[in-house]
């Protein structure tokens, strides 16, 4: 049975998730959802209070499943790699994650790391703590500041804080792809809140 997993996206800047040149990745921060997600669960951000809560910023079926080091190696999402001087797509790449000579993984200038490229602990254990998957999708939807509104009647997908929920009924499921179905085309349709 398909799972749906839901949280708030807190910092929607294009960064995590990070929907652009053709797939949604969740690379970085929500490291127990990433942990959790297997292939065909379905991933719901909602919108930060500040930007109307009850709203959908995405929605993503989780496709692939690799580790942060086949995704930075994968021909398929170099675009994903930041360039902080390129245009904001550009900047909030997720692809900022390999292993280095020694193993261990090795945090590339980014949205993620302080000034000057050097590493930020704090997300770098946040982001690799726990797991080192990267779910990715091309079966998504991406609104951004164009969020749609939840309907009342699938108000359990909106949680009142920080946080995931995953424990829907089969019912909760099948109603809420069934509205995820008319909701129109898929892709990216707006740009980040956040912008």
């Amino acid at each position: 049975m398909t799972a749906i997993r839901t949280y708030i996206v807190e910092h929607d800047l294009g960064f995590a998730p990070n929907p652009f040149w053709g797939a949604c990745t969740l690379a970085a921060c929500k490291p127990l959802i990433r942990k959790a997600a297997a292939q065909g669960d379905v991933i719901i951000g909602t919108t930060a209070a500040r930007h109307g809560r009850g709203r959908l910023t995405y929605w993503m079926r989780v496709e692939e499943i690799l580790s942060f080091d086949e995704y930075w190696h994968d021909d398929r999402f170099r675009r994903k790699k930041p360039h902080l001087a390129g245009s904001k797509i550009q900047r909030y790449g997720d692809n900022i994650y390999y292993k280095g000579n020694e193993g261990s993984y090795v945090q590339v200038d980014s949205f993620h790391s302080k000034e000057g490229g050097i590493c930020a602990e704090d997300n770098y254990q946040n982001d690799l703590g726990t797991t080192d998957k990267v779910l990715i999708s091309k079966e998504f939807t991406y609104w951004g500041r164009l969020a749609p509104i939840i309907p009342d009647e699938l108000g359990e997908f909106v949680l009142p804080g920080v946080g995931q929920k995953w424990n829907f009924s089969p019912q909760q499921v099948a109603d809420f792809l069934g509205w995820l179905s008319v909701l129109g085309p898929q892709g990216v349709q707006g740009f980040p809140a956040d912008w």
